[in-house]
């Protein structure tokens, strides 16, 4: 593997992107109707264990509704805003603990 530095203008990747991945791509997209299909198949029917029923309404509501976004957390006395100060204190005035 090359490591020196790209000519100015010129492309990193002069083919392009590999077509082989355009390909999947039209392939998930032709066959994405059929894969809710399945999701919701499984998600109600009864007889599926609960395991497989949970992971496809899951997968149901992460593609369409988006997955939940992951909110940053300390322990349960400090805000966001106080974890930011305390680490710029750490790692910026180290010597200086309690300011």
């Amino acid at each position: 593997m090359s490591l020196k530095p790209f000519q100015k203008g010129q492309s990193g990747n002069p083919g392009g992107r590999p077509k082989v991945i355009a390909e999947i791509r039209k392939l998930a997209q032709e066959h994405a109707p059929a894969a809710i299909e399945a999701l919701v198949e499984i998600c109600t029917n009864p007889k599926a264990s609960d395991a497989a029923r949970v992971a496809a309404a899951n997968s149901l509501l992460d593609r369409g509704l988006g997955k939940p976004v992951q909110p940053i957390g300390g322990d349960d006395d400090s805000d966001p805003i106080s974890l930011i100060h305390r680490v710029e204190r750490i790692i910026v005035r180290p010597s200086d603990p309690d300011r």
